[in-house]
């Protein structure tokens, strides 16, 4: 049986690449591809201790920022000047907190990850979508509103409700499975 601490690594490379994986499965649209990235990381946040899940997505940053092209419109360090860089940011703060949330709860049902991935998807999207705002308005000088930033973002967000719900009904599955293994003892 493998040890616990080469599960919890394993776990942390694979969600790495899985939001590798999920830049890569977009639908290009102006400034912001459709993408499932969203989706792995609160899926990371379901499955992963804090410290775990958080490490996860901070890995996927570090590579793309060292100029692999893991993200979905390359790599590199002057990425943080994209407009979607801070969406990359929110699936950091995401992973934590959804992960701190289901540590939490004492029962472990489909409305409470549901609930508690919806608040994870929150802070992906107002730390997104204000840094949006700010590289439109300061870096790529084409003024836009905030409204009409949370306007644009719109068919994105829809679209990634419905990736919350998908992976809150597999982790639902999956979690009671990592109890009685001993590897999750949330």
């Amino acid at each position: 049986m493998l040890n616990k601490k080469l599960v919890n690594m394993i776990l942390i490379g694979m969600f790495a690449a899985l939001m590798a994986v999920g830049a890569y499965i977009k639908i290009p649209t102006p400034y912001v591809p459709i993408t499932f990235q969203l989706f792995f990381a609160v899926f990371a946040g379901l499955l992963l201790k804090p410290f775990s899940a958080l490490l996860s997505q901070l890995i996927y940053m570090l590579i793309g920022l060292i100029g692999i092209p893991v993200f979905s419109a390359g790599g590199g360090f002057s990425y943080v000047f994209h407009p979607t860089f801070g969406y990359i940011i929110g699936f950091c703060v995401t992973a934590f907190i959804i992960s701190v949330l289901i540590a939490r709860v004492k029962e472990i049902t489909l409305t409470n990850l549901v609930v508690i991935g919806v608040i994870g998807y929150g802070a992906t999207y107002v730390i997104g979508n204000l840094y949006f705002y700010m590289i439109m308005n300061l870096v790529v000088r084409k003024p836009m509103g905030l409204l009409s930033v949370f306007s644009f973002m719109l068919a994105f967000m829809i679209k990634d409700l419905i990736l919350i719900i998908i992976a809150a009904m597999a982790a639902s599955s999956i979690i009671p499975i990592l109890r009685r293994s001993g590897y999750l003892s949330i």
